[in-house]
């Protein structure tokens, strides 16, 4: 490694979140120095500036205790069929995997946000481009509904969704028939049968309770899933930890499919769900359940690019192009949580994204991110934050993240 005063030239092949003192979306590229002092002691810009002519790759882990090796970025496309073509799709889906990522993860209710004009449109464009690829190479994760009255035009003759038996297999008979595949790797519940406190909701209100499916027979229909092919593995998403118990306690007694990832989201703006006591109960040494960390950048908030609202990113953000929809990562105290990390990241010498993925990618329980793009240049950018930032984060950089999470506990709840 050269002397602590040593100069680095990063040329325009430079990704364009180099740039911004904030690592704001921008599409200028361009040429700039970068000093490394003694003051900075070796700072990640500079390194990630000596790292750039490198040839970064991702890194795979098993999923739980399944024969899945997935690569610790996972492909997530709800925008497919709403705010991307079936083109930009096939062009995103190709990038991705040229980059090494071999998960893609979709859902029967995307794109979202949800409507019956547009529902399995997503899976749709992913049918198309699955056809000219080796489909072993691919692991192709998707989500069948939870409970909701809302969504009914899902089925053929249903008033209401649920986890039962026949809501599961037609939706599976449906997944498969539109991604143009006979198998899925892995098929995950998308929220709970019963009632739990989702999408920002912070406690379970007992008033809410429901009947609901009991675990037995969710299992029993995932379980004929898998002996007839259709089905590698099964999963849950948006999951407690008495979920998650209940499933597995359920498996071991019944000679039943065990579930092998959880998909929920974990971020620096959400993060006591899962650490507090589902970290524990997914632990290698007790349940060994994988985490897929969805919206690791909060929505797209962490990127910095909500904090001026009349910024042209501001404005094409799903956060305005859809009011209400996941308003939590835009509220007073999640704003003031973004706006102190964008300052730790700058003073440490990274970009708001390198920050939030660098966090989430390091956590030892977090088996792959679920990271989305809108364009081409914003999946290269999101994957090229990922790769070179320094693997682990320094401590001194973790120390500030630990000292900020104490002022602002999961401020992206409600």
């Amino acid at each position: 490694m050269a002397s602590s005063n040593a100069t680095f030239t990063c040329f325009s092949a430079a990704p364009a979140f180099l740039y911004s003192s904030y690592g704001l979306r921008h599409s200028h590229f361009g040429t700039t120095t970068l000093m490394r002092t003694s003051r900075m002691r070796g700072s990640l810009r500079t390194r990630i500036c000596a790292k750039l002519g490198e040839k970064s790759a991702l890194q795979y882990k098993k999923l739980g205790d399944s024969d899945l090796v997935i690569s610790e970025i996972t492909f997530g496309t709800m925008t497919f069929g709403e705010q991307n073509t079936e083109k930009e799709a096939h062009g995103m889906l190709s990038y991705a995997f040229e980059r090494g990522i071999n998960a893609l993860d979709t859902a029967e209710a995307y794109p979202i946000p949800m409507s019956k004009e547009t529902q399995g449109k997503t899976d749709l464009f992913i049918g198309s481009w699955l056809k000219s690829q080796p489909r072993d190479k691919v692991i192709l994760a998707t989500k069948v509904c939870g409970y909701s009255e809302r969504s009914s035009y899902i089925r053929d003759n249903a008033k209401v969704l649920r986890v039962d038996t026949a809501n599961i297999k037609e939706s599976v008979e449906k997944s498969l028939k539109r991604l143009g595949t006979d198998y899925i790797d892995l098929l995950q519940i998308h929220w709970p049968d019963r009632y739990v406190a989702l999408f920002g909701e912070f406690s379970y209100d007992p008033a809410k309770w429901r009947s609901s499916v009991p675990f037995v027979e969710q299992l029993r229909a995932f379980q004929e899933l898998i002996e007839e092919g259709k089905v590698r593995y099964i999963g849950v998403s948006n999951e407690t930890s008495y979920g998650v118990m209940e499933f597995v306690h359920a498996a071991r007694v019944e000679g039943l499919p065990k579930i092998v990832g959880i998909q929920n989201s974990y971020s620096l703006l959400v993060r006591c769900r899962f650490e507090v006591d589902l970290v524990e109960v997914c632990h290698p040494n007790n349940c060994n359940i994988g985490l897929l960390a969805y919206s690791p950048l909060g929505a797209g908030s962490l990127t910095g690019k909500y904090i001026d609202s009349n910024s042209e990113p501001a404005r094409k953000g799903r956060l305005n192009l859809f009011p209400g929809y996941m308003e939590r990562y835009n509220k007073s105290v999640a704003r003031e949580a973004t706006i102190e990390y964008l300052e730790l990241a700058k003073k440490h010498g990274l970009t708001a994204v390198q920050l939030a993925l660098g966090f989430v990618r390091d956590r030892p329980f977090v088996t792959s991110s679920i990271i989305g793009a809108t364009s081409v240049e914003q999946l290269k950018e999101d994957i090229d934050a990922f790769l070179i930032t320094e693997r682990p984060l320094p401590p001194e950089v973790m120390a500030d993240i630990e000292n900020l999470f104490k002022r602002y506990k999961d401020p992206a709840i409600l």
